[in-house]
């Protein structure tokens, strides 16, 4: 599926809401919903559950990416895609700019350290 992220944001918003996710959770209980997928996934790597690179994910059956790095990460986008329908975030221009934005700013944004 191609889809834009705007798509992707008013595809998975739509889902979350038929599956009742929108009748609860504030915006910071949204926010740590994203932070508890990346805790997974830091779990998945201390667990050594990486797909590894170059792997051609189609292939994969479902049952063996669940518990994975990359799962995980997906997650926390979907979550992420989910709050920027809530709000009605144009992902797809802000995060044109923002990119453009960052290109253009210093190696280590000038700090010494990353």
């Amino acid at each position: 599926m191609n889809k834009s992220l705007n798509e992707w944001r008013d595809a998975i918003w739509e889902n979350a809401e038929k599956k009742g996710f929108h009748e609860r959770n504030n915006f910071g209980e949204k926010l740590m919903l994203v932070v508890s997928e990346l805790g997974e996934a830091l779990e998945a790597d201390r667990d050594d559950k990486w797909l590894g690179h170059g792997v051609d994910y189609e292939r994969i059956p479902f049952d063996s990416i669940r518990g994975t790095v990359e799962e995980e990460l997906i997650d926390a986008i979907i979550r992420i895609l989910d709050i920027c329908g809530i709000y009605k975030v144009d992902v797809d221009e802000l995060m044109k700019r923002k990119f453009n934005y960052n290109i253009q700013r210093p190696p280590l944004h000038g700090r010494k350290y990353g």
